[in-house]
């Protein structure tokens, strides 16, 4: 049990393949390519919104707006494709981007300059940025036959069976590993995260830092927007609402500490890949919604055990409990 424990990655692979197995006995449909192809289609955009969250994460942060960013940049490339039908895709990607960027800025500037608690600065700009999108689109929506072929052919294009979303989040997902594997930047956040104290005695702001994730989360999110919006074919003020618990989910389920320092990208991409195999076997075993909703609470409350167990066991006491007592008491 200890080796799983030190092994997160190793234990969810395992998990997901008995989940997997056990599920396509009961209906073989789930083992075919075209469902497991359908599965990782679906996950891509989870995964990539798991990986920003989990950089804000590991600096001690949260961003509770990471849906509401993907919906208001979803929006602004939906309605540029509703007037600009024949620019090129590029021109949509850019826009979306560029939205989830300064709406990221936004988020970790308020953090990072004017020392909000991170979760109060996000839940407000969840709301905000939720807001703009009816103010802006007047409470309408953009449907898919208003957004033209071009905006909402490129999500659509397959290679080897698998959507362009998919390979997309893998270029994604490797960025993010060589980002926090191999650069100075990256380790850093984990340092940051881990001990902030002692990661400024070496030499690293926390300002910085905590700007430079929040502007990666938002920028991944606006990416996230126009894929969703195009695949989907609408954009309105309430897509995506309540997905970033979602993201959130599969980073504690990755093995993401909450407390900041800890957390891998196999962990991140696993957690969401072990929510979308829930999400599409709940319905194949004909399990009720409510069910469905009752089941994934549960997963993520073990899962937030199984993470305070693993930090625990990973804590080394210099002095004995007793002894650090008597020490208080003298």
């Amino acid at each position: 049990m200890s080796f799983l424990l030190k092994h997160r990655e190793l234990a969810l692979s395992l998990i997901i393949a008995i989940m997997v197995t056990g599920i396509s006995i009961y209906a073989p449909a789930f083992a075919t390519f075209e469902n497991a192809a359908s599965v990782l289609n679906d996950t891509s955009i989870l995964c990539m919104l798991a990986l920003g969250q989990m950089m804000v994460i590991l600096t001690r942060g949260i961003d509770l707006s990471v849906a509401s960013n993907l919906a208001l940049s979803g929006m602004l490339s939906a309605s540029l494709a509703q007037n600009y039908p024949d620019l090129p895709v590029i021109a949509f990607i850019a826009v979306a981007i560029a939205t989830g960027l300064v709406l990221g800025l936004i988020n970790g500037s308020l953090v990072a300059w004017l020392g909000i608690p991170p979760i109060v600065v996000t839940l407000g700009t969840l709301a905000i940025f939720r807001g703009m999108i009816v103010v802006y689109g007047g409470g309408n929506q953009v449907n898919a036959s208003e957004m033209g072929d071009v905006f909402q052919s490129f999500p659509k294009v397959t290679f080897f069976g698998l959507s362009t979303i998919f390979w997309i989040m893998a270029v994604v997902a490797i960025a993010a590993w060589l980002f926090l594997s191999m650069t100075r930047v990256g380790r850093g956040l984990y340092a940051v995260g881990g001990n902030p104290v002692a990661a400024r005695y070496c030499g690293i702001d926390l300002a910085p830092q905590q700007l430079l994730v929040y502007s990666v989360a938002g920028s991944i999110s606006g990416l996230c927007g126009y894929l969703w919006v195009s695949r989907y074919g609408v954009a309105y003020s309430e897509i995506a609402s309540g997905f970033e618990l979602t993201v959130i989910a599969a980073c504690v389920i990755g093995g993401v500490s909450i407390a900041g320092g800890v957390g891998t990208v196999a962990g991140a991409l696993l957690g969401a890949l072990f929510l979308g195999v829930i999400v599409n076997a709940l319905p194949v075993m004909q399990i009720t919604p409510f069910w469905q909703m009752a089941i994934s609470g549960i997963v993520i409350l073990a899962a937030v055990v199984v993470n305070a167990r693993a930090e625990k066991r990973g804590v080394k006491l210099i002095l004995p409990e007793a002894r650090l007592a008597a020490g208080a008491a003298k």
